[in-house]
């Protein structure tokens, strides 16, 4: 008898409402009704941000609410420590999977020597380019998917630790250039589906938080990987202090009278 495959499935979660608590839901349903359950077996793990949801649990999950505060890479952090599986895959909350995704993965993954591979599955919104493609592509940008990546941990344990000042956007990239740094292979595997509704939980954030999360990782990015320059860096926070201070005011004080 064929020996039944365990994945980890690590899905970050905002249920700041009853419409993203949804997501979620549908996220694991989709999940679990995507495989055979005598072959594969998914262990969700589900880092939920919403504080006040605990102590829920999603049906067929472990939930967890962490004291830390969010930052996307932290997240995913705690749960790679969390798990233990061979096989694991990092998600957002708003994926359909389609049939069969996972064993495509598999199959595909197991053909690389040491298990140093990371795939991301098809998504008819992001890899509209490539329709018709029905081969496995290599390819970095414009081909990994940071909202669903499919990995081993032997992969991870060579990558490291995630870098926790990257708190939301641009850990995509910050991923890439750690597979480049590292030469591990990225490939877009056509015919595994998981379909990305796309960003709708920072849809729901304020200003405030939407700027911490996307033009800060933006100047430290930009010094980590690009110019290097301590000096650049701190210009450009002076910068977007200096632009967004005022906004970033006005966001607090309209969130206290609220």
């Amino acid at each position: 008898m064929e020996k039944k495959v365990n994945i980890d499935i690590i899905i970050l979660s905002y249920a700041k409402d009853e419409y993203l608590k949804g997501l979620t839901v549908q996220t694991i349903e989709t999940l679990l009704a995507s495989e055979d359950t005598e072959k594969i077996h998914f262990n969700v793990l589900v880092i939920e941000s919403n504080k006040k949801l605990q102590p829920y649990q999603y049906e067929n999950s472990t939930t967890i609410y962490p004291n830390e505060k969010f930052g996307f890479n932290k997240y995913l952090n705690l749960g790679i420590n969390a798990t233990c599986n061979k096989y694991l895959c990092l998600c957002n909350n708003d994926l359909i999977f389609e049939k069969e995704w996972a064993s495509i993965m598999l199959n595909f993954t197991n053909n690389f020597k040491d298990d140093l591979i990371v795939t991301s599955p098809f998504c008819n919104k992001m890899h509209i380019d490539f329709l018709n493609s029905k081969q496995p592509i290599k390819g970095y940008f414009g081909y990994f998917a940071g909202y669903c990546f499919f990995t081993t941990r032997e992969t991870l344990k060579l990558i490291g630790k995630l870098d926790e000042k990257i708190n939301f956007w641009f850990a995509d990239l910050d991923f890439i250039e750690l597979m480049e740094q590292h030469k591990i292979p990225h490939y877009l595997v056509p015919n595994s589906k998981v379909y990305h509704l796309s960003a709708q939980a920072t849809k729901s954030l304020s200003k405030r938080d939407f700027l911490k999360l996307t033009a800060y990782p933006n100047i430290y990015f930009n010094y980590k990987w690009k110019d290097k320059s301590i000096f650049k860096y701190y210009y450009r926070l002076t910068k977007f202090v200096i632009k967004y201070g005022l906004l970033l005011i006005e966001d607090i004080f309209l969130n206290r009278a609220k």
